[in-house]
């Protein structure tokens, strides 16, 4: 974000000198053949101007360009752990309900052993 403040800030800085300048031409006493003369000079350096502005917002395009590719590769990566350890966490949990199916199942089976135990200890009874 930071990186894109500084753009706007060299961008309103030249834009603001360019104003500047012009305004302090047009308002100085002087001939109308100097301030032409003036005028011709800032004109002709507008091109070299507008150069450097464009250098300066392609630097900063590029810096957030980094930037951004940084941060992206950093969520990809944060997200890919989180995956993986949600990957590891069903597998625990399903072990764990596996095991307690099994347990279940084997309680169950033995209480109804020892129920049948006990109904034929009942009917051998006289």
């Amino acid at each position: 974000m930071s990186n894109n403040r500084s753009g706007v800030f060299i961008g309103g800085l030249m834009l603001g000198a360019t104003i500047g300048a012009l305004t302090g031409l047009l308002a100085a006493p002087r001939t109308g053949r100097e301030t032409r003369k003036i005028l011709k000079k800032s004109a002709d350096a507008l091109p070299e101007l507008a150069e450097d502005l464009s250098t300066s917002v392609q630097i900063q395009a590029d810096r957030l360009s980094t930037s951004a590719l940084r941060n992206w590769d950093e969520t990809l990566d944060r997200l890919r752990d989180a995956i993986a350890s949600g990957i590891d966490a069903t597998v625990r949990e399903s072990q764990v309900l596996k095991r307690q199916t099994t347990q279940e199942n084997q309680s169950a089976a033995r209480v109804q052993v020892q129920n049948s135990d006990s109904r034929t200890s009942n009917l051998d009874r006289p």
